[in-house]
C-alpha cells in the first residue's frame, strides 16, 4: 500500500472489543472488523487504528498483556467452519445453553465470553488433532517451528496457568511453578499420561494462536483489498505477570515499576495528580537486551509487522527514559496520603525517578537521547517498510521530538495541546510528519466535554471548558462557544479542521466520529468499565440508520474537501 507522508488520509480509531458485529459472541473479534472496514471504506477513510491485540490478563487491559507476542483468543471469529476445523454440530452444542442476547447485552462479560470461546476452540483443536489432512498438520507444525521463539514458552506459560487456577500472578504460585527450570522438572516427575495430557495442551494453545495469526493475516489482506491500511499498537512494556517476564526474566528489572510522572491534566485520578501513573510494568536491563542483539524486541516488531500496514508505539518515551516507582501498584493506596518524607521511610531511601536518568542537565539529556535512538534504530531496522508512528504525548523533553522526527517515526498532534507562546498552534502549521486526532483512548470524547462544559455540571468542567476553548480557536470560532449548536455548528467544524491540518494522517476515534460521550479507559484507576465498553450500535446499525447516514455523508464531503480521499 501507498503509506506516504505526501498523501494525507484520514483514519478511524477503534478498539477490537468494542465492535459489534452481525453474529459476534459478546465481543469484537476479525469478523466484525471485516464489517467496519467495509464501512469506513465507504465514508472513504483510508486507515482503520487498533489498541494492541495481544492477549490479556484478569484485567482485560491491552497494555497490560500476558504475552507481547500472542494474540487474544477472543478477537477470532468462530463460526462454522471458522477455523475450517469447527463443525457446526459442534458449533451448535456448545452454543446450546448459551443466552446469545444477554451475552450480546450491554458491557463485555470477559469471564463468559472468554470460557465460551475456549470451549469452541477446543471442540475445533479435538477435529484438528483427529482427522486433519497431512498438509494442514505440516502446515501447523510450520506455524509453531516460524515462531519458535516465543510460541512454546507462551504455550507451557498457559499449561501452568491453567495448573493454578487460571492465574498469571507467576510470583504467588507454589514454589515448584515459579521458574521454567523448576516447572519443567515438575512436568518431567510426572507419570507418562499426566506428561500427555500436559503435551495436548501446549499443543491447543499453539493451535489457538496458528488460527488467531492465520485470521488475522486475512483480515490485513481483506483490508488492502478495500483499500485501507490497518495501524497496530505495540505497548512500550509488558505486564509483570506475563510469560514473557516469567520465560526471560534476566531483562527485566523486577524491582522496579514503570508507569509515568505526576500528570496534572488527568483529573479523575487522585494518585496520578500526586504520584503519577504506576503501570506495573517492569522496567527493561538494555545492556541484557543488547547482549542477545534485542531479540526480544525484534520478535515484537515481527509479530505486529506481519499484522499491521503502520503501527504506534505507545509511550514512546520509553525507550530515551521512564519514569519508575519502587513498589508495586497494588501498594498505590498505601502510598497516595504519605508525604515525600514518609514514602522514603516506606521504601527504604528509593524514591520514585527516572531510570536510566533525568533530564536535569545536558549530558543526562543527550545520555538518554543516545540511548533512545539506539534502540529505537533497532525497532525501524526490524519494522522494514512498515511505518512506526511514536505517541509522544504528556510531558515530554526537548530532544525528543525532533529527534524522532530524524528517525524518520511520526509523532502526534492533539490540537488542544498544541500551544505556542500562548496561542494554539494553526493546523497548517504542523509537521506532515505527524498524526493529528483530538483524542486518544484514554480521552474524554469531545461530546462528552461538551456535556460536562455547558450542560451537566461536574467537578471538571472547568477544565472541559479550558480544552474546549482551546479546540473551537484550533476550529476557526472565538474561545466563547456556549452559545453555540454541537451538532449544526461545532461538530462539522472541528472536523473540518482536523483533517485540513498539515499532518500526514486525521484520525478519529469511533466516539468522537458519531457524537457519543463513552470511554473505553480512564487513565489510573481500576474502574468496571475500562475496557468493557462496547459501541451502542452494530455496523449494520450504523449502516441502515438515516442519522449516521447523514454525519456520515457530512464526514465524506469534508474528506473530499480536504484532499484526504
Amino acid at each position: 500500500m501507498n503509506l506516504s507522508p505526501e498523501k494525507k488520509i484520514a483514519g478511524v480509531l477503534v478498539p477490537v472489543f468494542a465492535l459489534r458485529g452481525t453474529d459476534d459472541l459478546g465481543i469484537g473479534d476479525v469478523g466484525a472488523l471485516r464489517q467496519f472496514i467495509d464501512w469506513a471504506a465507504g465514508i472513504g477513510f483510508k486507515l482503520v487504528q487498533l489498541l494492541p491485540i495481544n492477549e490479556t490478563g484478569t484485567d482485560n487491559s491491552p497494555y497490560n498483556a500476558i504475552s507481547a507476542m500472542a494474540i487474544e483468543p477472543t478477537t477470532v471469529h468462530l463460526a462454522p467452519n471458522s477455523p475450517q476445523d469447527l463443525t457446526r454440530e459442534d458449533f451448535d452444542v456448545v452454543l446450546a445453553d448459551i443466552d446469545l442476547p444477554t451475552l450480546r447485552s450491554g458491557a463485555i462479560k470477559y469471564r463468559q465470553v472468554k470460557k465460551l470461546k475456549r470451549r469452541i476452540l477446543e471442540k475445533a483443536f479435538a477435529n484438528f488433532s483427529a482427522r486433519a489432512s497431512v498438509d494442514r498438520q505440516a502446515a501447523f507444525q510450520k506455524f509453531c517451528e516460524q515462531e519458535s521463539m516465543w510460541l512454546r514458552d507462551y504455550a507451557f506459560f498457559r499449561v501452568l496457568m491453567e495448573e493454578n487456577d487460571d492465574s498469571p500472578t507467576w510470583n504467588r504460585w507454589p514454589a515448584q511453578f515459579q521458574s521454567m527450570e523448576r516447572a519443567r522438572n515438575w512436568v518431567s516427575d510426572l507419570p507418562q499420561d499426566r506428561q500427555t495430557v500436559i503435551r495436548d495442551r501446549q499443543n491447543f494453545f499453539c493451535y489457538v494462536q496458528w488460527i488467531a495469526y492465520h485470521q488475522w493475516r486475512e483480515i490485513k489482506s481483506y483490508a488492502e483489498s478495500r483499500d485501507i491500511a490497518l495501524m497496530g499498537d505495540i505497548p512500550f512494556g509488558v505486564s509483570y505477570h506475563s510469560a514473557d517476564v516469567f520465560t526471560r526474566r534476566n531483562e527485566f528489572m523486577l524491582e522496579w515499576s514503570g508507569g509515568a510522572p505526576p500528570e496534572p491534566y488527568f483529573k479523575d485520578d487522585a494518585f496520578t495528580q500526586k504520584w503519577g501513573q504506576n503501570w506495573g510494568i517492569p522496567v527493561y536491563r538494555w545492556e541484557k537486551m543488547r547482549a542477545n542483539n534485542f531479540a526480544w524486541w525484534r520478535g515484537r516488531v515481527r509479530a505486529v509487522r506481519s499484522i499491521f500496514h503502520l503501527f504506534r508505539i505507545d509511550h514512546v518515551l520509553g525507550f530515551y527514559r521512564i519514569y519508575a516507582f519502587p513498589w508495586r501498584p497494588r501498594k498505590n493506596n498505601h502510598f497516595l496520603p504519605l508525604d515525600w518524607n514518609r514514602m522514603l521511610e516506606q521504601t527504604g531511601g528509593w524514591a520514585p525517578h527516572f531510570i536510566p536518568r533525568d533530564d536535569q542537565t545536558p549530558e543526562n539529556c543527550e545520555a538518554n537521547k543516545r540511548d533512545g535512538q539506539e534502540y529505537l534504530r533497532i525497532v525501524l531496522e526490524e519494522a522494514g517498510s512498515t511505518c512506526v508512528i511514536g505517541e509522544d504525548l504528556g510531558m515530554v523533553p526537548d530532544y525528543m521530538r525532533p529527534d524522532l522526527r530524524s528517525l524518520g517515526i511520526a509523532g502526534f498532534k492533539i490540537p488542544q495541546w498544541e500551544v505556542r507562546d500562548g496561542a494554539i498552534t494553526p493546523g497548517d502549521k504542523y509537521e506532515r510528519l505527524s498524526v493529528a486526532t483530538y483524542a486518544t483512548h484514554d480521552h474524554k470524547p469531545v461530546r462528552a466535554l461538551w456535556e460536562e462544559a455547558f450542560e451537566h455540571p461536574t467537578a471538571t468542567s472547568e477544565q472541559s471548558r479550558f480544552d474546549l476553548a482551546k479546540i473551537a480557536v484550533f476550529a476557526g470560532f472565538p474561545p466563547t462557544i456556549d452559545q453555540i449548536d454541537f451538532e449544526k455548528d461545532f461538530y462539522p467544524a472541528i472536523m473540518e479542521a482536523l483533517f485540513k491540518s498539515e499532518s500526514w494522517i486525521a484520525i478519529v476515534m469511533i466516539t468522537d466520529l458519531l457524537a457519543r460521550k463513552y470511554r473505553f479507559n480512564v487513565p489510573g484507576t481500576k474502574a468496571n468499565l475500562n475496557w468493557t465498553r462496547r459501541m451502542q450500535r452494530s455496523i449494520a446499525q450504523l449502516s441502515s440508520s438515516r442519522k449516521e447516514q447523514k454525519r456520515m455523508r457530512l464526514v465524506h464531503e469534508l474528506l473530499v474537501k480536504t484532499g484526504r480521499v
